[in-house]
């Protein structure tokens, strides 16, 4: 008997939807759709438009969500949106419905990623320890844990997006002094994320000299996009500076997580930025900055280090943790609810 999965990349900007269907011991592909987010008042109306375009009655659904995850119930970080797994299984009839951290989705498709989907920064000495970590700057800054448990790697949500961001040098020190009269706190999604980056090249801006060609420019709240541009279409200094500090600023924050978690199985740099500036970071600026950690620097450089070069990366993670699901209602002769 075919029995239906539905899983989902839900964030700030875009809705990622899929449906495949469990047969004959296999999982084939079926249905996939991509929303805008911001056109929808909430996810019912697009879980409803897509169960009707698909057809399909799911018997487990997995939804990676950006926000953080209270018993099952979710507030969006970046949208006013209120989603509860509950709700969901009991106005579309689906058995089993569970809702995850954004890069909890992510951090789970590393086991299924192939080869090709991933581009090394350092190759390090992989380990079989029992720690990774995922992070990626996006529309915010997600990260997640990835823990051996038996055969497979669990994946554990943070807030660590929003810890305080720590400067290291002066011209980053001077960038805090920069945020902090706008922010009554700074923390690292400040600087890493697409708003992150328009900050970085607003401030490079701002200390332009008088006459500066590029003085004039102003960008918006999130214009990361134009930066990236900036940069690498027109070659703009203040673009490009703002590129590598931005990397340099990111190689930190993933070399923290990297000692904050210890984590020899590799760091995995994810999220929708990474892909797009992967010339900035292959750069010596990332890795060098990710291996300054003093008398650790040693350890650190000893851990892999990969860009995560998928974009549906967080569906894939979602649809894994379905097809979990899916063995767990098998194993326990039931549903879940």
């Amino acid at each position: 008997m075919d029995q239906y999965l539905l899983s989902g990349d839900i964030g700030g900007t875009k809705t990622l939807l899929r449906s495949v269907v469990a047969r004959d011991g296999g999982i084939e592909f079926h249905h996939e759709h991509l929303y805008d987010s911001h056109q929808y008042d909430g996810l019912d109306a697009i879980l409803k438009d897509f169960l009707e375009r698909s057809g399909c009655r799911p018997v487990a659904a997995c939804l990676a969500i950006a926000g953080p995850i209270v018993e099952q119930q979710v507030h969006l970080t970046n949208l006013p949106w209120v989603i509860s797994a509950q709700a969901i299984a009991e106005k579309f009839s689906i058995p089993a419905v569970k809702i995850v951290n954004d890069f909890e989705g992510t951090a789970a498709s590393i086991e299924i990623l192939p080869v090709d989907d991933l581009i090394t920064l350092q190759t390090g000495t992989p380990s079989s320890s029992p720690m990774r970590v995922v992070l990626g700057a996006g529309t915010g800054m997600g990260v997640a844990w990835l823990v051996k448990r038996g055969q497979y790697y669990e994946p554990l949500a943070t807030e660590a997006g929003h810890i305080d961001f720590a400067p290291t040098s002066a011209i980053q020190i001077e960038l805090l002094r920069y945020l902090m009269t706008r922010y009554h706190r700074v923390s690292i999604e400040r600087l890493l994320s697409g708003q992150g980056l328009t900050h970085i090249f607003n401030f490079l801006q701002s200390k332009a000299t008088e006459g500066d060609h590029l003085q004039s420019i102003g960008l918006n709240t999130d214009d990361g996009a134009t930066v990236t541009r900036l940069a690498f279409e027109h070659q703009y200094p203040i673009a490009l500076q703002a590129l590598n500090l931005f990397a340099e600023i990111y190689g930190t924050y993933a070399g923290n997580l990297a000692l904050a978690g210890l984590c020899r199985g590799g760091v995995y740099i994810a999220g929708g930025i990474a892909p797009r500036i992967i010339r900035i970071l292959q750069q010596p600026g990332f890795i060098k900055a990710f291996c300054s950690k003093g008398r650790y620097s040693a350890l650190v450089s000893e851990i892999p280090v990969y860009v995560v070069m998928n974009p549906k990366a967080g569906l894939l993670g979602a649809g894994l943790l379905a097809q979990r699901m899916l063995q767990q209602q098998a194993a326990s002769g039931g549903n879940q609810a």
